[in-house]
């Protein structure tokens, strides 16, 4: 059955790539504007330190465990109708967070808005692979959807901080507001109207809850440990029962007769090695964004404006070498070689950070960390292809969930281990007389040298199990 009414022409392909392009970065915008902007949260609603953490990760826990189900829904019931549904969820929870006056309504509405994300973004990939066939023409939209997602973080820092002091941080959610109603205008006429397999093809209620429930539960007692602690009793019940479901969602899948997550997918060599390489590298990179961040203004003393800039460099060389450079040379040294040549800029990078001084200097210390970062630039746009090289056109959405699953559990899993492992060295330079400055640098020294550990297994992993993707 074929999936698409009518083979899109080149202008309305680009043109479709432009809206979900658009509803990327405003995803992204939101993700790192939230950044910046928390301590103004916090003084404004009355958030305790634990209490903060949920601004992120509720976010976190509907977007990571409902990007599976949402991508495999794309498949069944159209990409298209998935993507404007998750558009309008993400606008509206938006509008609420930016009118919330209490704590416990705006962890809903991240918790909504992660929902609308998770929808939008699962089948997005999944769109572009299917719309783009040609190799050439695949790696400039790669490029592409990489670069505004580059764009979208840059923009944030620097958006999230000025609109923070200037205004109030209820507007870094109002923001998003525009740029949805732009996607949704552009996505309207320029999607293809897919119908998707049917509900009959995969409508697995049980798997669906099974692995929902897991992930989340799974993600939520990840958060939790900085509170709580690995070994604890509420940690260590609440894992082995997240595991049991996702046991129990593997079992389903390899005995059901519609499974959620048809098992042959993971059997590709490209798409397993590629999600696992993204898990090490994304816990790595996203908590090198949230610590360095802390550092600028814990350390430093920076402000919310002043440190969005000072890691717009960062953002800047992603974009540009995920957009001028990558595509070019996907094509020509393959995806493979590219992928372990950004993935050892980004080990030097996080490399020359575990020696971060006390008191650095930002043009000698921090500014060529920043310019490694383009090191991801070069490593996510081939690591997408090869993570979407062994789907198959019907399980385009399926490949689309399962690889943003990865990067979020990859988010969650990098920024409770590294923050929880900072968090501890610094408590315990702290007792042993360290001044505050010291002490917390020497937490972010830990949790550095720990995210190069798992750069270099991303690196290993890279070089023993991925290979270059068939030409068509």
């Amino acid at each position: 059955m074929s999936l698409v009414s009518a083979p899109p022409t080149s202008r309305s392909r680009w043109t479709a790539l432009g809206a979900i392009a658009t509803s990327l970065l405003m995803t992204i915008l939101d993700g790192s504007i939230v950044t910046v902007a928390m301590p103004a949260i916090q003084n404004d609603l009355g958030f305790s330190p634990a209490g903060l953490s949920w601004v992120v990760n509720a976010y976190l826990i509907a977007f990571g465990s409902l990007l599976l189900l949402a991508g495999r829904l794309g498949d069944l019931v159209g990409r298209k109708r998935v993507f404007l549904a998750g558009t309008v969820v993400f606008v509206a929870a938006s509008v609420l967070a930016g009118v919330s006056t209490t704590a416990e309504t705006l962890i809903v509405a991240r918790f909504l808005q992660g929902v609308g994300s998770a929808a939008a973004s699962a089948v997005g990939l999944g769109i572009l692979v299917t719309l783009f066939t040609d190799p050439r023409e695949r790696a400039r939209a790669i490029a592409v959807f990489s670069f505004t997602g580059a764009a979208g973080a840059s923009i944030g820092q620097v958006l999230g901080g000025l609109l923070t002091d200037v205004l109030s941080w209820h507007w870094i959610f109002f923001i998003n507001l525009p740029i949805g109603l732009a996607a949704l205008a552009v996505a309207v006429p320029a999607l293809p109207a897919d119908r998707g397999l049917g509900l009959a093809a995969g409508a697995d209620a049980l798997g669906a809850l099974l692995v929902t429930a897991g992930l989340m539960l799974g993600i939520y007692t990840v958060v939790g440990t900085g509170e709580y602690g690995w070994l604890s009793a509420r940690t260590l019940g609440l894992g082995a029962l997240s595991l049991a479901l996702l046991a129990g969602f593997l079992l389903r899948q390899a005995t059901a007769r519609t499974p959620l997550m048809p098992l042959r997918i993971l059997r590709s060599r490209g798409v397993s090695g590629a999600n696992l390489v993204q898990v090490l590298m994304v816990a790595a990179l996203f908590s090198f964004q949230i610590l360095l961040a802390l550092y600028l203004q814990r350390v430093l003393g920076y402000g919310a404006a002043r440190t969005g800039f000072a890691m717009l460099p960062a953002a800047v060389v992603i974009g540009v070498v995920s957009l001028g450079v990558s595509a070019r040379l996907n094509v020509r040294f393959g995806e493979r070689r590219v992928l372990l040549a950004g993935l050892v800029l980004l080990v030097v990078l996080l490399g020359l950070l575990v020696r971060l001084p006390v008191r650095a200097d930002y043009v000698t210390d921090l500014l060529p960390v920043m310019l490694l970062a383009a090191g991801f630039g070069l490593a996510l746009p081939a690591l997408t292809t090869l993570g979407m090289s062994g789907a198959g056109e019907g399980d385009a959405g399926l490949a689309s969930g399962l690889f943003n699953t990865t990067q979020q559990i990859g988010m969650a899993l990098g920024v409770a281990v590294l923050s929880t492992l900072a968090a501890s060295r610094t408590g315990d330079l702290l007792a042993d007389g360290a001044s505050q400055a010291a002490a917390l640098t020497g937490g972010y020294r830990l949790a550095f040298t720990v995210g190069t550990g798992l750069l270099l297994a991303a690196l290993a992993v890279a070089l023993l199990v991925l290979r270059e993707p068939r030409r068509r």
